[in-house]
């Protein structure tokens, strides 16, 4: 990830509906969310929310998938790891063994489909 796209990532999430929605996608995981769902967890208005979603999209860390009339939104894990990548690449000044603690949450579960984190 480049400086722009985190910047871009990093404004949508500096917005208190948006981070709450981008964390209620995360621990929907792979089955994702329809709009109304998110709408009615987080008690923002249809419209409201669908600015959100398109800032979220634009910046990466939101996806979509149309299924019939419904339109579910998934957490981009790729477009989070790209950020948290891009945040941590310097992380320790290259000595890795102090950075472990940051990256425990990265690890995968053993035969786990979904990935958590990055």
């Amino acid at each position: 990830m480049d400086q722009q796209h985190a910047l871009s990532a990093l404004s949508a999430l500096g917005q208190e509906s948006r981070l709450d929605t981008i964390r209620l996608l995360v621990r929907a995981g792979d089955k994702g969310m329809a709009a109304g769902e998110i709408s009615e967890s987080l008690g923002i208005v249809q419209n409201t929310l669908s600015t959100h979603l398109s800032i979220l999209a634009k910046s990466g860390l939101v996806k979509s998938q149309r299924e019939g009339r419904t339109i579910r939104y998934f957490a981009d894990m790729d477009g989070m790891c790209g950020l948290m990548g891009y945040l941590l690449e310097d992380c320790c000044a290259g000595q890795v063994e102090c950075c472990d603690g940051a990256f425990q949450c990265c690890a995968p579960a053993p035969k786990e489909t979904v990935r958590a984190c990055c």
